[in-house]
């Protein structure tokens, strides 16, 4: 089994997945979210806190209880998203630790002429870390050393996080233990989501710990299977595209026939990343321009 199927989020308990790692998954389901956002601590009597998960003080108050006395020395944050970001300032508040890892929010690219950003709210426009990590940059606190993986496509600023010594990834919501990632443009980039697809198989971890769902083993063909996935929707949109112009809501139609209508929107934004990318590639057109209001065709 690749990935934990059985996941339950235990609301208020720290689960250890392998020693001096615990996972805390904060009380907001939903269907984007799936049981919650998870938090993990790193290290035993000094702490690493890895997205502290959204303005929730009980959130919080479940950290303070699962650190115990132990001492938090840095609150570590993957992206943006206000399921993740918000509570590292709450937690900053109560210990003083400092907030370290991705740069403030931002889209992938600029609002196009007449565009609105469908998911503006989802950003935490407040964040501001007080060190911003680097692709590459080592980061070190509690005795533990973290290397940081900028996995862009998701979001522009989204970082994954490699410990030291335990063969583990902590994946955020580039890789999730439940669903395929969301990439909305123009806050993601299905073009930058598969480079950065490309950039973890070639790295050695194989035990992954996501933002969302349990935990992921022989996670090099868990990546391969996602890349797969989005590969073949991207076949699926071209054979639509190959019968005729459409737009964007008669493709999820066929596409995702079998969805509930209620998550059409999202599945629409996912079909615009591809149809983006495609655009972008030369393998399709737009017209009268790139938009989600546009009807694509495939380029002859």
């Amino acid at each position: 089994m690749r990935h934990d199927r059985d996941f339950t989020p235990r609301y208020g308990q720290a689960i250890e997945i392998v020693p001096g790692v615990r996972r805390l998954t904060a009380n907001n389901p939903g269907p984007f979210t799936f049981f919650g956002t998870n938090c993990y601590l790193l290290g035993t009597d000094r702490l690493v806190v890895v997205d502290p998960g959204p303005a929730d003080e009980l959130q919080v108050d479940a950290i303070l209880k699962a650190a115990d006395r132990a001492t938090i020395e840095a609150i570590l944050v993957s992206h943006t998203h206000v399921d993740h970001a918000p509570g590292a300032r709450l937690l900053k508040q109560r210990t003083g630790a400092q907030i370290v890892g991705c740069g403030v929010h931002r889209a992938a690219r600029d609002l196009l002429e007449n565009e609105v950003n469908p998911l503006d709210a989802s950003g935490d426009k407040e964040y501001a870390p007080d060190q911003q990590l680097e692709d590459g940059e080592v980061f070190r606190a509690a005795g533990l050393a973290l290397e940081t993986v900028s996995t862009p496509g998701h979001t522009a600023n989204h970082l994954c996080f490699a410990l030291d010594g335990a063969d583990l990834l902590l994946s955020a919501d580039h890789v999730m233990g439940w669903s395929t990632s969301i990439v909305a443009p123009p806050d993601g980039n299905m073009r930058d989501y598969m480079t950065s697809l490309d950039k973890l198989l070639a790295r050695p971890e194989q035990l992954y710990c996501p933002g969302h769902g349990g935990i992921i083993r022989e996670a090099s063909q868990y990546v391969q299977d996602l890349k797969q996935h989005r590969l073949a929707r991207e076949q699926s949109i071209l054979s639509q595209l190959a019968n005729g112009d459409k737009s964007i809501p008669e493709i999820v139609t066929v596409l995702y026939a079998d969805v509930n209508p209620a998550l059409y929107p999202a599945a629409g934004l996912s079909v615009f990343a591809h149809l983006e990318d495609l655009v972008g590639r030369g393998e399709a057109t737009a017209s009268p321009g790139l938009g989600l209001n546009s009807r694509y065709g495939r380029r002859a």
